[in-house]
């Protein structure tokens, strides 16, 4: 695909150099070819930190909110609290009804060792 796009790009600047009066160095299509590959990368690079200021952002203005509504409306920051509690009692109780279905047990690990393995090789190969 990128050797398509040279290409076309290499027939397009041969017909308009030939139309050219001025000499042209003899490089010139490869330094025009890495300026636009440093402008793709250039813009791809402010797209992600775009997107992780946007990521900050989120999580500070989150922070805010949750010690507004804490600060600003104790009872439900209480009711929560105590309801994330009886939660955490029920963990237990839930690890060891699951505990005694191994073939669940063993689809969960499966589903969570692929899902890291995929996330583990994105990272690694990305978009490239």
């Amino acid at each position: 695909m990128a050797v398509d796009k040279e290409d076309k790009f290499d027939e397009m600047l041969g017909r308009a150099l030939r139309r050219s009066p001025e000499p042209v160095p003899a490089d010139f299509t490869n330094r025009i070819l890495r300026q636009i590959e440093k402008a793709e990368q250039q813009r791809i690079l402010a797209q992600v930190v775009l997107q992780e200021r946007l990521a900050l952002a989120g999580c500070i203005a989150l922070g805010i909110i949750a010690i507004v509504v804490a600060a600003v409306f104790p009872g439900i920051a209480t009711s929560f609290t105590k309801q994330m509690g009886s939660l955490s009692d029920k963990i237990p109780q839930a690890i060891e009804a699951v505990s005694n279905e191994w073939q669940l047990y063993y689809m969960v690990f499966a589903g969570v060792f692929g899902f890291a393995v995929y996330t583990l090789l994105d990272s690694l190969v990305g978009d490239s």
